[in-house]
Formats: C-alpha cells, structure tokens, sequence
C-alpha cells in the first residue's frame, strides 16, 4: 500500500511537472521550502490535525514579513495541495500500520478495521459535501470565522493536555468506538468541512482531538483523522486549481519535502508514544492558534 502510494504520487509530482508553468528563479529564492514540508508534514501527520496547522501559520507568517505575497485564499489553495501529497503519504503509512498492529502493551488498544472506517466513512459523508459547498456557494467573514475556530482550538488542546495527564493518565485505552462518540464526531463532520474550505484545516483536528481526549488509541485518532485530511484535502484543492489561486512553485518545492514528512511521521509518532504525542499535540494547537489570532489582531 506504501509503495504504491508513493508511485502514484511521484507520478502526480511529475504530471505538474510538465503540466504547470512556474518561475525557476523564484523557486530559487524561496529554496527553504522543501524543509518547511518535511516538518509540516511530520507534525500534521503525527497529530492527524492536518497539514494546515504548520503551513497556514507559516504562509501567513511569509505574508506578513514580505517575504512571499500571497492572498490569503491563495495561502489555502496552497496548504491544500501540499497536503494532498503528505496527507496522502501519511494515511497510507498508517492505515497500512491498521492491519500490522503489533500486541498492545498495558493500558493500550488495538484498532478494530470497522470501527477505523467507520470513523472515515460517518465523517466524510458529511464533512466533503458541507466543504465543495463552502467552496463554491457561500460568503462568510474569514475573520470572525476564524476568532471563533481557534478560540474553540485552545480550549480543545488544553482539554487534550489537561486529560492526557489526569483522568486517561492511568485507564486503559477504549477497545472499540462508542456510538456516542460516531454521533460527536457527526456534529463536529459539517463545521469541519466548513472550517477545512476556508482555512484548509479543520475536520482532521477537531476529529483528532476529539478521540485523543475520548482515549481512544494513537492509530485510530491519528490515523482516522489523517485520511480524512488526505481525502478532503484532494477533493478541495480542485476548486483551487480551477480558480486559479495555486502558486505552483511552492507547491513544487514544498510538496516532495510533505511527502517524505508524512512517511516518516507514523514512527515519530510511535517513538514519542501516546502521553508525549498528545501533550505536544495539545501545545503546538494552543500555540499556532494563539499566533494565528495574533496575526489577525485587527
């Protein structure tokens, strides 16, 4: 599954290749990029929040600093194509983990199949529809959009970080997905494609977060939400790439460094094990939220 994921996104990498126009001399003063990728991806992929928790800050952090104008619609016609090669990388890295779990040590679960595709499946039936919608057929104010999204991604990381080392510190892992919880995850599947069109981020993380504060398995809340991340993010950016909004040469740089971010990230993530992972997880969320209302101050 690995190596043929990986086949088909070289073949996709060398279709633009030869199907974009791009500026070389550009790409030459922005050569840092592949490097933001590797990250990116290896952070997005580790969390399952999706790639836009690093590239949304960073673009607009460019933005800022002059180093790279770009609207910011372009910011997340960008950050979607990005991910769809480590997004993409990643959920197949972990969905092929789904079927060689090793035996879980105490306190740990293993992922039932069913309950990993039913996660997916129950999200993206709601999330992919209420996201093309967003797309093409509505108007909202970005900003106050966003005022409230991570306003509300602070009090879930904090959640995360607080539950991480209180109540799940010492109880074992849930064994199977709770019907309660497939209906939160419903209620969180339409604001989060909403959020995911408007910023390129949104259903992986409040799907991710959700689980790791419900204690559920690393496999299951990572690499849940990693697919639909990868899913969603492949079906936003053709909007954007029929609006016109891709700069191709970020895209071009930054999108092999993604893809070998997102093989790497599913051991990271097993090396940090589940405490470490969702504690940082928890921070980089409060922390890129709170830089992100800080660049929207105003």
């Amino acid at each position: 599954m690995v190596a043929a994921t990986g086949c088909l996104l070289l073949s996709a990498y060398a279709l633009l290749l030869v199907s974009v126009t791009y500026d070389a001399a550009l790409m030459a003063d922005l050569w840092f990029l592949p490097a933001i990728g590797v990250v990116g991806a290896i952070i997005a992929n580790t969390s399952g929040t999706g790639g836009g928790v690093v590239f949304v800050p960073v673009f607009n952090a460019l933005r800022e600093w002059q180093v790279l104008s770009v609207t910011p619609l372009q910011v997340v016609g960008i950050s979607m194509c990005i991910q769809s090669f480590g997004m993409t990388m990643g959920a197949a890295r972990w969905t092929d983990r789904l079927y060689r779990q090793p035996a879980p040590q105490a306190l740990h679960a293993s992922v039932r199949p069913r309950d990993f595709f039913t996660v997916v499946g129950a999200v993206l039936a709601l999330s992919l529809p209420a996201m093309l919608w967003t797309q093409r057929g509505t108007d909202f104010d970005q900003h106050l959009v966003l005022l409230a999204y991570k306003g509300f991604s602070i009090v879930f990381g904090l959640a995360l970080i607080a539950t991480t080392w209180t109540i799940n510190r010492q109880r074992p892992e849930q064994e199977q997905l709770q019907g309660v919880d497939l209906c939160v995850l419903l209620l969180l599947a339409i604001p989060g494609g909403i959020l995911t069109a408007l910023f390129s981020v949104g259903i992986g993380e409040l799907v991710a977060l959700y689980l790791f504060i419900r204690h559920y398995p690393v496999l299951l809340c990572t690499g849940a939400a990693c697919l639909i991340s990868s899913v969603s993010v492949i079906a936003g950016s053709i909007w954007h790439i029929e609006a016109g909004t891709i700069v191709w040469e970020v895209v071009l740089l930054a999108a092999p460094g993604a893809a070998l971010g997102g093989f790497l990230a599913r051991p990271v993530a097993l090396w940090l094990g589940a405490r470490r992972l969702k504690t940082l997880d928890g921070s980089w969320i409060v922390l890129s939220a709170l830089y992100l209302l800080w660049l929207n101050r105003t």
